[in-house]
């Protein structure tokens, strides 16, 4: 009986617990111009950081190329999977995107890139990679997000 009752008592619990975050809802969210995503709570009362949607948007559309291993919109990260260019099947590729900010600014984003090179035995190993390439993306990625923007305020 008393397995009984315990069991009852951390299911009313749950469904209190359940009903209490349901009804913390908020109103509407403004909008501006450096909008963001929706915010998230962390459930401690906290709530996570928000990433610029814009720039979130801009970098998947930009490397929408390259498999995605893992994206996390909360967080503000984009981890790509080895990509090998069909014409260059020597060399492979893999891309870290992080976005660090709200804001709709070139400080809020940084590209890693990470570049490997099969040895004859088939074995990959780490090549150097031109820092001008991460840059280069950014900016593509930056450039993608203004339009995005500028596409929004025109509506």
């Amino acid at each position: 009986m008393r397995l009984k009752s315990s069991f009852i008592y951390k299911l009313l619990v749950i469904f209190c617990g359940a009903a209490l975050a349901a009804s913390c809802g908020g109103s509407g969210a403004k909008k501006d111009r450096n909008a963001s995503l929706a915010s998230y709570s962390t459930g401690s009362g906290s709530q996570a950081a928000t990433v610029n949607r814009y720039l979130w948007a801009a970098s998947l559309e930009t490397l929408d190329f390259l498999p995605v291993y893992s994206a996390d919109p909360i967080a503000g990260l984009i981890i790509s999977d080895w990509y090998v260019n069909p014409e260059a099947p020597t060399e492979r590729f893999k891309t870290t995107v992080y976005i660090l900010d709200s804001a709709l600014r070139a400080d809020a984003l940084r590209v890693s890139i990470f570049r490997q090179q099969r040895m004859e035995d088939g074995s990959w190993l780490d090549a150097a990679v031109n820092p001008a390439t991460a840059r280069e993306i950014e900016n593509a990625i930056l450039t993608r997000a203004r339009q995005l923007r500028l596409n929004v305020l025109d509506e």
